[in-house]
């Protein structure tokens, strides 16, 4: 069974992004060598990225033209892609699909070989996938800043969702890495 893991980088107050779409300019106070050995960590133990249509576009226009990050850029190109989206009628990016239900395509992607499916982004998406129960780890970088306003990573809930600690790490640069299982009831 494969694994289907969330990671964000988010502000001190909860944001992970600023006010406008792809305000994210407060990655930069947290990039470094650690959160680098993350995300070629991740073109290693993942086959599949997951977004939702905003994130989905953004990463798009960034990554076939992105000027640095040669191992980073190689596997977001190479690596299989599903942008989940009502509205999309074509990818429009190298080894990507478009999927209009995400619940059910998941679960059943979940169910066979592979290896870990990432989320990255998409807090709408990954909201409505940990309400499913389908999500099995939350990562989060806190980025050592008050953002002040922007878009919430964590959506409003209806109860609580508790979580067990399994690993956390700090940068040079003072952002605090932190890994969660959703607690099974």
């Amino acid at each position: 069974m494969r694994k289907l893991i969330v990671w964000n980088l988010m502000t001190l107050d909860g944001y992970f992004e600023g006010t406008k779409p792809w305000d994210i300019d407060f990655h930069n106070l947290a990039w470094g060598p650690e959160l680098q050995h993350y995300a070629e960590q991740f073109g290693e133990e993942g086959d599949l990225l997951v977004f939702g249509r905003k994130t989905y576009e953004g990463m798009a226009s960034y990554w076939p033209t992105a000027e640095s990050e040669d191992t980073i850029k190689a596997y977001m190109n190479g690596i299989a892609k599903i942008a989940v989206s009502r509205t999309m009628t074509e990818p429009g990016w190298n080894n990507a699909r478009i999927v209009s239900d995400p619940i059910p395509e998941l679960t059943r992607l979940k169910q066979e070989d592979g290896k870990t499916i990432f989320i990255f982004g998409s807090a709408e998406l990954a909201d409505s996938l940990l309400k499913a129960g389908l999500i099995d780890e939350i990562g989060v970088c806190v980025v050592p800043v008050i953002l002040g306003g922007g878009n919430p990573l964590f959506k409003p809930a209806e109860g609580q969702v508790p979580l067990k600690l399994i690993e956390s790490s700090t940068t040079q640069g003072g952002a605090a890495i932190l890994r969660y299982e959703p607690v099974k009831a």
